[in-house]
């Protein structure tokens, strides 16, 4: 038995354009399990999509490709498998809720149609089953008057609506593994709470794996059990949500939740943007792409890559500061004072 649900090594996604090697993604590593959820956190263009797409298998080739790593689905590695095979596997064992559900969804085809296609393909049922199955997950996620809703198209619905009709066509056949890119973008904040909790009761209903992309550390800090932060297409930062909430150790992990209102401050603090521009991924330098834009880079920091240094348990970081003095550093930033031990 595999030791992991999913299990991501080294994994690199490249697009080759004439402008240049797009290193969307380069070298990031993971593992899920069961009734777990990860939270992928960092600015636009980062790699967060780009990393699930390629666990999809959705990756436009050309000008994509995985060039590197591998993605184990228990014993499977999903690099491996044939198109057939990943058909099989995509939307049946590893499910995607897209970003956008009304660029996703199908304009001239009824919500209830598009839920009904994943459950004939990958079940056997009839068309009729597979659409009273439609209609009741239709319910499951709160859509009321399930029934007549069922046959709607999807600009009758509101962009909350939308999102449930995209959680319902991704948990229509209980996947292993679903993801979740940026769920609750663009809607306020009712129904974003909302989202959050017909995911949680799906995920405690059939035990899958759930892998949250999100801008907002708010939901991460609420529904995620451990982070991976991703800049320029690597990981920076990697585990569990309190080492990373209280006691994170990269400054560009610092950079987010130092540009992040908090409600439990006495005296009233000014919010820190982090300075600079994210880095052009055809053009990387050698070394940690957040170098120049740290306030504390130094020379090895622009010539080499660092290694991964665990400094707890499940709870590693890419930087060359030494331990003791990223922790001198984190002490002296005011809004961490409290946090570090």
């Amino acid at each position: 038995m595999a030791e992991h649900l999913l299990e991501v090594k080294d994994l690199s996604t490249h697009f080759f354009t004439h402008a240049g090697v797009v290193k969307a993604v380069n070298g990031v590593s993971f593992t899920l399990d069961h009734k777990e959820t990860l939270g992928i956190v960092g600015e636009s263009g980062s790699g967060k999509t780009v990393a699930a797409l390629s666990l999809m298998r959705l990756v436009p080739d050309p000008p994509g490709k995985v060039v590197e790593g591998s993605l184990m689905l228990g014993t499977r590695d999903l690099r491996t498998l044939s198109d057939e095979e990943m058909r099989q596997v995509r939307g049946n064992d590893i499910a995607m809720i897209f970003q956008d559900p009304m660029t996703s969804l199908n304009p001239v085809v009824k919500v209830g149609k598009q839920i009904a296609e994943a459950i004939t393909l990958h079940q056997d049922k009839s068309k009729g089953e597979a659409w009273k199955m439609a209609a009741d997950l239709l319910e499951r996620v709160g859509i009321p008057d399930a029934e007549k809703r069922v046959n709607q198209y999807p600009f009758e619905f509101s962009g909350g609506m939308r999102q449930r009709v995209m959680i319902a066509m991704a948990i229509s056949c209980n996947p292993d593994v679903l993801i979740a890119d940026e769920p609750t973008t663009a809607l306020d904040v009712t129904i974003q709470a909302q989202i959050i909790d017909v995911m949680q009761e799906m995920q405690e209903r059939y035990e899958s794996g759930v892998i949250l992309i999100t801008h907002d550390l708010g939901v991460v800090a609420e529904i995620a059990d451990k982070v991976m932060v991703m800049y320029g297409g690597r990981t920076v930062e990697y585990g569990g949500i309190d080492e990373i909430f209280y006691n994170s150790h990269h400054p560009y992990t610092w950079g987010l939740l130092g540009s992040l209102p908090r409600l439990d401050e006495v005296e009233k603090t000014r919010l820190t943007p982090i300075k600079g521009q994210p880095p052009d991924l055809i053009a990387l330098a050698a070394g940690c792409p957040f170098a120049a834009r740290c306030n504390y880079v130094r020379a090895e920091c622009r010539d080499n890559w660092p290694a991964l240094e665990i400094v707890g348990p499940e709870h590693g970081v890419d930087c060359w500061i030494p331990h003791d003095e990223r922790l001198e550093l984190r002490a002296g930033l005011p809004r961490f004072r409290e946090h570090v031990a």
